[in-house]
């Protein structure tokens, strides 16, 4: 399911909008999304920091008394959120200011079906897209999107397990191995050696009976016993079985 967040301190058209949605929701039943109304940016904010409320796309009023649109969109980025913002107004003043936020859209009101179905066409498609190749993580009492490509591999030290990235910085997960298995097995390029490392072989510069090398320079040292297995089963898919 996709979250679907609308802003806009003009009651009757945030309702609007939504009837939209709720149009399109009818004229695509294979679609599955929810969505939110906030009558204020300040409103949205305080769920996005506060309650782990990670919306996919939010459509935004550029103008509101409490907050413009951009600074809102500009705190949103500050968080971390990657959404889609697609900004709502009657004026294009603030086209440029879009883009420093990477609004992914921005729609001159009043809006209109034929306007922002097709938005909603792409969105959708590219979100969907997108999700094959992210897992959702609990880190530190928040829920973070973590790409796959990114995870280098994956270690068991005691109760937790550690991920490690592309770019040298890990996280701690208070999750069992087998539960992290679960989580990228649906990823082919994900192996598990031993007990203790989940691998992501795209990720592997060498392998020997000593080490595995990882192409961020970090050595690994599984069980000797492994090596056999772990040459065939990196092999093999790079061989495409």
């Amino acid at each position: 399911m996709y979250q679907i967040a609308l802003c806009d301190d003009e009651i009757e058209q945030l309702h609007k909008t939504e009837q939209m949605l709720t149009e399109y929701r009818k004229s695509h039943p294979d679609t599955d999304f929810r969505v939110d109304c906030f009558e204020s940016a300040d409103e949205l904010l305080e769920m996005v920091e506060e309650e782990e409320y990670l919306p996919d796309l939010i459509l935004m009023d550029i103008y509101m008394p409490d907050k413009l649109g951009i600074e809102a969109a500009k705190e949103l980025r500050d968080m971390g959120n990657p959404c889609r913002i697609v900004f709502l107004t009657t004026s294009r003043e603030h086209a440029l200011d879009a883009f420093e936020v990477e609004a992914a859209q921005y729609l001159v009101k009043p809006l209109a079906e034929e306007k922002l179905f097709p938005l909603l066409n792409r969105f959708l498609k590219e979100m969907q897209e997108e999700r094959k190749r992210y897992v959702l993580l609990r880190i530190d009492s928040t829920v973070r999107r973590v790409a796959v490509d990114d995870i280098v591999y994956c270690e068991a030290q005691g109760k937790f397990q550690y991920m490690h990235f592309s770019d040298g910085s890990q996280c701690m997960l208070r999750v069992t191995m087998g539960r992290l298995g679960e989580m990228l097995n649906p990823y082919p390029e994900f192996m598990r050696v031993g007990a203790s490392f989940l691998i992501n072989m795209v990720h592997i510069e060498c392998i020997s009976k000593l080490e595995i090398r990882m192409d961020t320079g970090k050595k690994l040292f599984p069980p000797r016993s492994s090596f056999q297995a772990v040459r065939e089963r990196y092999f093999a898919y790079y061989c495409g079985e």
